[in-house]
């Protein structure tokens, strides 16, 4: 069954929760910098383990010393979901005090 979307308001009080996460057009989003390519590229792997965890997967971007992710939910037509919200919050949670870009 997919999951439904959530109204703008449920959006703005999960956002609240999350720093530096924010919605660009119909997409969860959020720019990690890092102290170098390194460090990085080791985030990139947490994010894709938690994503394959979660049978989820956002578009993930890698930087010189940058990580971009945008994440929605396809099967909710493209819509922000509960979905990408577990998705955000397990990628903050191994991604602490890293402030966005």
């Amino acid at each position: 069954m997919p999951t439904d979307p959530l109204s703008q308001k449920e959006i703005e009080d999960r956002l609240r929760e999350l720093p530096g996460w924010s919605v660009d057009g119909d997409r969860l989003t959020r720019n990690y910098r890092l102290a170098d390519h390194f460090a990085a590229t080791a985030l990139v792997v947490h994010i894709a383990q938690i994503q394959q965890e979660l049978d989820h997967h956002s578009d993930l971007t890698l930087g010189y010393n940058t990580v971009g992710l945008a994440v929605n939910t396809h099967s909710a037509g493209g819509a922000v979901t509960e979905k990408d919200f577990e998705l955000a919050e397990r990628v903050q949670a191994v991604a602490p005090g890293h402030g966005a870009e």
